[in-house]
Order: C-alpha cells, then sequence, then structure tokens
C-alpha cells in the first residue's frame, strides 16, 4: 500500500489515515488508489467491525490536489476522469459497508474531503475543523456524493448555500446544521474517535449493515418497496446468532454480547 495512506486494526476497530500532511492531505491519484483499496478492505475483513477515518496533522483532506489537476490540463488530459474512476467508487464503498465508518475531522475538510466525510455514518471533529465546499470556487459543480449527501444531511437550501457560495463552515455551526456528530477539544479528538469506534465495533454489527442497507434503498424507492425490503432484512437477521443470542439475553435480563454473526 502507499505511504500516502496508512492502515491498522486495533481489535475490531481499523483505522484509515490519509497520509499527506504537508499537503493537508489533498488527493493525488495515488492516494485516491490507495484510500479505495484500504476501504475495500475494511469492506470484506470480517475481523473488522467498525472503521475510523482521519487524516494526518490537523487536516482532514483538501480535497483533489491542484497541483497534480493543473498539470492534467496542461497536458490536455481530462482531469475530471477522476471522479468516476476513483471518488465515485470511495463514496459508494463507504456508504454500501456493512459496517461502521467515522470520520475523524482534526482541522479542515474541503471539496471531496468534505463530501468523502459526508458519506460515512458519523462525523467526529475537533474545535479547529472547518467545512469547505469549494468545487464553485473553481468553476466546478459537486461531486463525490455531495449533491446525495449534502441535501439529505442539512436540507436542500442549507446544501445549495454551502455548494455556491464555497464559504467555509466552522465546527460549532456544522454541529448546529446537523452535519457533525460530535464536536470535541482538539487534543481530543483521537480517543473520541477511537472509543465511539470502539463501542459500535461492540455493537450488533449485522444490525448495522443491515439499517446501512435499509437506508440507501429507502432514499430510492417507495414505501412499498421499503417495507418489503425492510421485512426481508428482519427476515435476515432474524435467523441471525446475535439476533438470538440478544433476545435470550433480555429475557435473562443479562447485557447482550454481540459477535457479529
Amino acid at each position: 500500500m502507499s505511504d500516502s495512506v496508512l492502515h491498522q486494526l486495533d481489535g475490531a476497530v481499523a483505522t484509515i489515515t490519509i497520509n499527506r500532511p504537508a499537503a493537508r492531505n489533498a488527493l493525488t491519484a495515488e492516494t485516491k488508489v490507495a484510500l479505495l483499496g484500504a476501504l475495500r478492505d475494511c469492506s470484506g475483513n470480517d475481523a473488522v467491525r467498525a472503521v475510523v477515518l482521519t487524516g494526518a496533522g490537523q487536516a482532514f483532506c483538501a480535497g483533489q490536489d491542484l497541483r497534480e489537476h493543473a498539470e492534467l490540463l496542461a497536458a490536455d488530459t481530462d482531469p475530471l476522469a477522476t471522479v468516476r474512476q476513483h471518488y465515485n467508487p470511495i463514496i459508494a464503498t463507504i456508504a454500501s459497508m456493512p459496517k461502521p465508518v467515522i470520520a475523524a475531522v482534526p482541522g479542515v475538510a474541503a471539496g471531496a474531503g468534505a463530501s468523502i466525510a459526508f458519506a460515512c455514518d458519523f462525523r467526529i471533529a475537533a474545535e479547529r475543523a472547518t467545512l469547505l465546499l469549494a468545487f464553485a470556487r473553481i468553476g466546478l459543480g459537486a461531486d463525490s456524493g455531495a449533491s446525495w449527501t449534502l441535501q439529505r444531511l442539512i436540507g436542500m437550501a442549507r446544501a445549495a448555500e454551502m455548494l455556491m457560495l464555497a464559504e467555509p463552515v466552522s465546527a460549532a455551526t456544522a454541529l448546529e446544521f446537523g452535519l457533525l456528530t460530535s464536536v470535541v477539544p482538539d487534543d481530543e479528538l483521537p480517543a473520541a474517535a477511537a472509543g465511539f469506534a470502539a463501542r459500535l465495533a461492540g455493537g450488533p454489527t449485522l444490525a448495522y449493515a443491515a439499517i446501512k442497507e435499509s437506508l440507501l434503498y429507502a432514499a430510492g424507492h417507495g414505501l412499498d418497496e421499503a417495507l418489503e425490503k425492510e421485512a426481508d432484512l428482519q427476515g435476515r437477521l432474524g435467523q441471525s446468532a446475535d439476533h438470538r443470542a440478544a433476545t435470550q439475553a433480555f429475557v435473562s435480563k443479562q447485557a447482550p454480547v454481540f459477535e457479529g454473526r
């Protein structure tokens, strides 16, 4: 794996770190390939039951590396082919991953970096963090799923405002908008994210996967279809060892222990 993305496993929690701090973790083609590979590894690894996605240093991710982008433009190469080639698969992998993904945002998350954070299931940010949908500043529309995720998180009006005005939003304001799960002091972010991930890793992994699947499905289907999807998922979960053990634990007035099976 490229050194621009670090991947480590601590128990059932995997941490993926975009590791280009000198460039505020901006994404080159190499970094995007490595990031997608790490996400896919986590998705397919049953030992991983929660994922923390973060950035090295004091930034989460500044989005596309514009130096590389400018070089491709100068060479008459289509730099925006990366949207289909890299960004779309990254977002789809996060959204469909059958386990929770937590974005730990230590500082700026801009452009595609912000979009990647929005695709995660939870977002914990440091007080110094800012979110910036900077696409319009360089004459581009939204990508990396921002047009889909952002309006579902905060509504269409605020989504349009953030995308069109392209102004930074502080962590405090983002929390008020509903973009963030929580905001913590800067130096407490790693521990807060790790603790939250550990809590999720000890939870009902199969149920979390079903919840993600049902929400994603319901976003594009009507009520009758959503009801049928829920029934199908409940039928599958009803046969799981975790459901049976948790039901018995409830009857016995004991705390359930989930094993993710």
